[in-house]
């Protein structure tokens, strides 16, 4: 196998990077720069019409997100935009005569109120793209999250660990792993789809349970969450969506913005440090917008609060003692004022240092498994993603919003050395164990049609079609040989999604989706896996296939100025891990399309909640039931996690809010609780409990932001882990999850030149076993304790 050297590549990048806070332009950066920014003019383009046409148009090229009640511009139109004009000159031109106004709550972000200024709400109407029709945040059935780039990078101040920023972001996602792997992180006790800008990452034939990290987070702008079961991006978001939207073009012709970030653990020791080095130009000229980017990261190993190194898990990988790094690359043009094309490129790998071995530890002494400088077996685990994506919208083609896109994804993942498994000769003559790697290449397309103010402006109706092709399959590094056969899937998809205002304040939200998926798997012989009874059995291929149709319908009713309340029923839909059932067959005579039954697994979320909104307060609350008749779970058989297919019922509660203490000071809460049953006897009745593999801990979390001056600002936020016995848990070892409490804390200043950050994970160096380990994984080698008190410095220039 083809391996990369990336010891010497980064390298010589980061001292690339490193240099760039030394240039001429930088040194001759004023202090006022930032502020000089948002002055700076750009040409616009934008023609009279609608004023909330004009205001989406305005605000993608301005890179703004907006926010407003949608009801202000209902009605009105825009004398349009062409010429030059900055931020501030471009809105009053856009919204002259409409009678409202705007203000800045920060540097992206702006609020529409009327021109009194009475009666603003702060209801973000921020538009989703993980909704096919772009629905408004604040205005849907179902709970949505939109993470902003502030949100972001407050939590990259002190961890780039992308599972726990997400666990710290999103109520209902379990704590992070640490680890290279996603398993066992759940959304709603589910799976959750991953997409950049809409392109699937996930891999639904062969779950490497991977997909997490396939894009550095300084690549993104917001992250676009979609809580509970849907299926508007077709297969595999049971638990919800969650979807990267990447960075675009700021204003003016040439924007630069470099970071540097230098971590270390609780003591400093040369082994555990580790530096992330980030790159990014962009700008406007003409009709044109381009961005491009890099990133750099070396991680060391990790410490746990009592000073050992934490465990390397050495098959499923890892991200400590790790680099990784990620170009990314956006183009785009106005073919004229209503026409945009737009192409991105990502590419990303990590790939582990292969520097340490793990030492087991001791489960029943309570002394967790920690790691020692050695070289594993074999080649190292990786992680390598493209992501292609070629968009094209039209804002106003016969009065509708036309939308296409085609994407590509090449992934591969590979695996540490099974210590039992994959035993071949080499050419010496000597016995060697092999290793795997997935590899899945998708090909697709998506195509929206969207026509809203039909029956007088009473209905928005959304149409589309999905298209997409997934081949995977999954084979042994060191010899080729194939360990899960080639599988296409060929999946095709119909939809159709109305957005109907029944009266003022109430509005009814339905759809259908229609799903054709069919599975191209040819004759295939099994592989010495030295593991089962019988080995290289022979399986004829097969073409099995499904039809599904799929539905959702939701309710939302503005009770009074401050009150909303909304229900919602949707259905999503996944399919069973086709790889786990192809590689693990022992007896002859059998064939693919009598193995694989690809019944699809159809989950109903039922969903109730209210949002309250006051001049200083915002608070949703929603309670959900998850139910599947035909699920899949996974349970762990000896080293090796098996699926079960049984009835699933889940239900829980999301809270979330903020309160503006003052302009300086704010407090943030979530707080979740799920928790589920399964039919483990089939008689039709869910009589045993969900484990932590699949359900997340009861967790509140606290947060709280202070801008001390106009340089100086800080963020501390407090996750408490609720304690749960697991009763029906057959493994006692499993049984009793003991929580635990975590705070981080970050403090930002800026100086005359650029801004410093030091955050610290961590901060009261609480000594843990993770949940999963908990919870979820038996064994004295996968018994990892969390990463203990860890410092990140960073600095950040834009010039």
């Amino acid at each position: 196998m083809q391996t990369l050297n990336r010891r010497s590549r980064p390298l010589a990048l980061a001292v690339s990077l490193a240099l760039i806070p030394l240039s001429p332009a930088v040194l001759a950066a004023s202090p006022d720069a930032a502020g000089a920014q948002y002055q700076a003019t750009q040409r616009y383009a934008i023609p009279a019409g609608p004023l909330g046409t004009a205001l989406s148009r305005f605000a993608a090229e301005a890179g703004l997100l907006l926010s407003s009640d949608a009801s202000l511009t209902a009605g009105k139109r825009s004398p349009g935009l062409h010429g030059e004009y900055s931020r501030e000159q471009a809105l009053r031109q856009l919204l002259a005569g409409s009678g409202l106004e705007f203000r800045f709550t920060d540097a992206d972000t702006v609020m529409l109120q009327p021109a009194s200024g009475a009666g603003a709400m702060q209801l973000s109407t921020i538009a989703v793209t993980a909704t096919r029709g772009n629905s408004v945040k604040g205005e849907t059935p179902q709970k949505i999250t939109v993470i902003g780039r502030e949100q972001i990078e407050e939590q990259l101040q002190h961890s780039t660990n992308r599972g726990q920023i997400l666990s710290n972001l999103i109520p209902g996602y379990t704590p992070g792993r640490q680890k290279l792997t996603n398993s066992g992180e759940t959304f709603r006790g589910r799976d959750a789809l991953i997409l950049i800008d809409g392109v699937p990452q996930s891999n639904p034939l062969r779950d490497s349970a991977r997909d997490g990290y396939t894009i550095d987070l300084s690549m993104v702008e917001r992250i676009e969450v979609i809580h509970g079961a849907s299926a508007e991006h077709g297969l595999g978001a049971t638990g919800g969506i969650i979807n990267y939207v990447t960075k675009r073009a700021e204003a003016g012709e040439l924007n630069q913005h470099a970071a540097v970030r230098m971590t270390a653990d609780n003591e400093f020791h040369s082994e555990g440090l580790g530096y992330k080095l980030d790159y990014q130009v962009s700008g406007l000229r003409g009709d044109w917008d381009y961005l491009a980017a890099a990133s750099v990261q070396e991680r060391g190993i990790f410490y746990d609060g009592e000073d050992r190194t934490v465990g390397i898990d050495e098959i499923s990988g890892e991200i400590q003692d790790s680099t990784s790094f990620d170009l990314f690359g956006k183009v785009g043009y106005w073919l004229d004022d209503n026409q945009n094309l737009e192409f991105s490129l990502n590419r990303f790998e990590l790939e582990s240092n292969h520097d340490y071995i793990a030492v087991a530890g001791d489960r029943t002494r309570g002394i967790p498994t920690t790691s020692r400088e050695a070289t594993p077996p074999n080649d190292a685990p990786f992680n390598e993603a493209t992501t292609a994506n070629l968009s094209y919208k039209h804002l106003d083609w016969r009065d509708n919003q036309l939308k296409a896109q085609l994407y590509y994804q090449r992934f591969r993942a590979q695996f540490g050395t099974h210590p039992t498994a994959f035993p071949y000769t080499d050419a010496m003559g000597n016995s060697q164990l092999d290793q795997t790697r997935t590899e899945s290449d998708k090909l697709g397309g998506k195509f929206t049609l969207t026509r809203a103010g039909l029956f007088d402006d009473r209905l928005k109706l959304t149409t589309g079609i999905d298209l997409l092709q997934d081949t995977t399959k999954q084979v042994l590094a060191q010899t080729g040989r194939t360990y899960v056969p080639e599988s296409v899937l060929h999946n095709a998809a119909a939809f159709v999604q109305g957005n109907i205002r029944v009266m003022d304040g109430l509005s009814l939200h339905t759809g259908a989706r229609y799903e054709y998926a069919k599975l191209d798997v040819d004759d295939y012989s099994t592989i010495d896996r030295s593991n089962v009874t019988q080995d290289l059995v022979q399986v004829d291929g097969g073409s099995p296939d499904f039809k599904e149709p799929l539905y959702n319908l939701g309710v939302v009713y503005q009770a009074t100025d401050r009150i909303q309340l909304f229900a919602n029923y949707s259905e999503g839909f996944g399919i069973p891990d086709v790889g786990r059932a192809l590689r693990g067959i022992s007896t002859p005579g059998q064939d693919v399309d009598t193995l694989v039954k690809l019944q699809p697994i159809v989950t109903d979320n039922r969903e109730i909640g209210t949002r309250l909104s006051g001049e200083r307060f915002d608070l949703e609350i929603s309670y959900y039931e998850s139910d599947s008749d035909f699920g899949e779970r996974l349970t762990q058989v000896g080293t090796t996690f098996v699926g079960k297919r049984e009835k699933v019922e889940i239900q829980g509660v999301d809270v979330s809010g903020s309160l503006r203490v003052n302009e300086a000071h704010s407090l943030d809460l979530i707080y979740s609780y799920n928790e589920g049953k399964s039919d483990t006897d089939g008689d039709g009745e869910v009589d045993t409990d969900l484990t932590g593999f699949n359900v997340a801990p009861e967790r509140l979390t606290l947060k709280w932001r202070a801008d001390w001056n106009d340089r100086m600002s800080s963020h501390v936020q407090l996750s408490h882990y609720f304690d749960n016995t697991f009763s029906d848990q057959t493994n006692a070892n499993l049984r009793e999850f003991n929580g635990y409490d975590l705070v981080d804390a970050s403090l930002s200043y800026r100086l005359p030149v650029g801004r410093a950050s030091l955050g610290i994970e961590n901060l009261l160096n609480e000594e843990y076993i993770s949940y999963y380990s908990q919870t979820a994984r038996d064994g004295d080698n996968q018994y990892f304790a969390g990463r203990g008190r860890t410092f990140t410095l960073s600095y950040e220039l834009d010039f």
